[in-house]
């Protein structure tokens, strides 16, 4: 037993070791590295802290399994129930840790392995969550709901603020002696949590679809977005948008063999600044137009219709709830949380109100669904090179998380698994793994080419997933888990945002289903 104990220690003071020899090494590069990553998140709901831990755990899981295994070989009374690093997840369905001294000590160390993020740091990845490309939709809802799509823009970064912060409390209970203690890691803990003790997993598999159906829709989004800007670009070419999105997957269908975000986080800083000169010389052109601006054509009515897209598509360009609580959780100072929450999200409101307005008052009426296509010829092709080089290079983020997110609930969940282990024993990806990530690739794909709507996708990903991880489950979660600590008024907000969401989320989603079939039906009489 001295010996295992002493090899555990030695091999994770080596971890640790390293660690620090990777980091003196690489001090700058790795910081931006790490900035960049952050920046590729985007409006997936997808945060570097997600992707990160579920690298980092399965990397952490694999030496632990490593070391019980030898453990179990060692003491012929030990535990025989591995099942693999799904325990090692912060998920809540693995066992309960030990209580042993020297698990303590390792449980310490991992801790203190773990990179920890500033706040401003923080307040970088969900400023890139916010305000990614995805706003260049804004206008096209500004163009169907006038001022009132100008109240939602600020609307709704007042309620994805207040949700995000409710669902961080709900991740804190109060111990014996009246101090907040963090007992939940994820969405997926509070969901089960909420369920418990009757239906004890039923919340973390709502959340966990709700996710992968908000990641895949976002990888749809990149793919439609990267069609749509290519043949707006290039309208000479007997290239068809649908040959466009072809030709896009094509690039892409490599996604399918990634194993982590190294790669592809090394352009993410870049992507993101490329997309920050984009929107500026947006705002530039549209100012120099200023004269010309058609103030008559903002209208305090909204078209019944179309508008319950547009609730769709402001509160998509807000998604960040799904990431919260890992990157909560990862900060130095978690008590800076609700000030890095407040000022990111006045900034993304005063800018993304800025950027809609502007945009439509420059083209009025005939602001389309992307608004780098009223660019004039010149200015647009170079311009949509940059857009459709950012979506491809931001693709590979959700992927991967919408990956991860099946892999484990149905090939790697330990004794819970619906398939086999899409690892072979040498961590290589068996075929029906392989299988798996191409027909997701696929997938998007035909998705793209049958829907090619960037506002209708987008509007019904908002008022499908958007205002139920933003709006319902939040407040719901809050009420169910702190109602006897709520005073009067927060119980009032929960309810007033539950159902206004509910109401948004309806209307949004039938408006949306019926312009996506009407489209549908077009493209097939077409």
């Amino acid at each position: 037993m001295a010996t295992l104990i002493r090899n555990k220690l030695s091999n994770k003071l080596s971890n640790a070791a390293t660690t620090v020899s990777n980091k003196s090494q690489a001090k700058v590069s790795g910081m931006f590295a790490r900035m960049g990553f952050q920046a590729a998140t985007d409006e997936e709901a997808l945060g570097f802290a997600v992707c990160d831990d579920l690298d980092y755990d399965h990397r952490q899981g694999l030496q632990m399994d490593i070391l019980k295994t030898d453990e179990v070989g060692g003491e012929p009374g030990g535990d025989t129930g591995v099942e693999g690093d799904s325990h090692y997840q912060r998920d809540g369905t693995g066992p309960p840790p030990s209580s042993s001294k020297d698990d303590g000590v390792c449980a310490e160390l991992e801790a203190q392995d773990r990179p920890r993020i500033t706040a401003w740091e923080a307040g970088w990845n969900v400023t890139n969550a916010i305000q990614g490309m995805f706003v260049l939709g804004l206008p096209y809802a500004i163009l169907h709901g006038g001022y009132l799509g100008l109240f939602l823009i600020i609307f709704a970064a007042v309620v994805c603020c207040y949700t995000g912060k409710i669902l961080i409390a709900c991740l804190y209970e109060e111990n014996e002696d009246g101090e907040l203690v963090r007992v939940r890691d994820s969405y997926v803990d509070i969901a089960n949590a909420c369920c418990a003790p009757r239906f004890p997993s039923l919340g973390g598999r709502v959340v966990n679809v709700a996710q992968i159906i908000e990641l895949v829709m976002t990888c749809i989004l990149y793919v439609v977005v990267s069609g749509n800007l290519m043949y707006n670009s290039f309208p000479s070419l007997p290239v068809s948008q649908k040959s466009w999105s072809i030709i896009a997957t094509a690039v892409l269908l490599p996604c399918a063999f990634l194993k982590n975000l190294k790669a592809v986080s090394k352009f993410s800083l870049l992507c993101t600044l490329a997309h920050f000169v984009i929107n500026v010389l947006v705002i530039a052109y549209c100012l120099s137009r200023a004269r010309d601006w058609a103030w008559d054509k903002v209208k305090f009515y909204i078209d019944v219709k179309k508008f319950p897209i547009s609730i769709g598509i402001i509160v998509f360009s807000y998604t960040s709830q799904i990431f919260l609580p890992s990157l909560e959780g990862n900060m130095q100072k978690p008590s800076e949380f609700h000030c890095m929450m407040n000022w990111t999200h006045i900034a993304a409101c005063i800018l993304k109100g800025l950027f809609a307005l502007v945009a439509y008052l420059t083209w009025a009426d005939a602001t389309k669904e992307v608004i780098t296509d009223n660019l004039p010829s010149t200015i647009r092709a170079v311009v949509n090179l940059f857009l459709v080089a950012k979506a491809l290079l931001s693709y590979p983020l959700p992927f991967f998380a919408a990956v991860e997110v099946l892999e484990k609930s149905l090939f790697q969940d330990g004794g819970r698994a619906i398939f086999p282990d899409c690892y072979g024993g040498d961590g290589r990806l068996k075929a029906w793994g392989l299988s798996l990530r191409c027909g997701l690739v696929v997938f998007t794909l035909l998705m793209a080419i049958y829907v090619p709507h960037f506002a209708l996708l987008m509007g019904l990903t908002g008022s499908l997933t958007g205002a139920g991880l933003c709006f319902l489950l939040p407040s719901l979660f809050h009420l169910k888990l702190l109602w006897r600590k709520l005073l009067w008024h927060h119980v009032f907000f929960d309810v007033a945002i539950f159902v206004i969401g509910g109401i948004c989320s309806i209307s949004g989603f039938i408006h949306s289903m019926e312009g996506l079939i009407e489209a549908y039906k077009y493209n097939i009489e077409d």
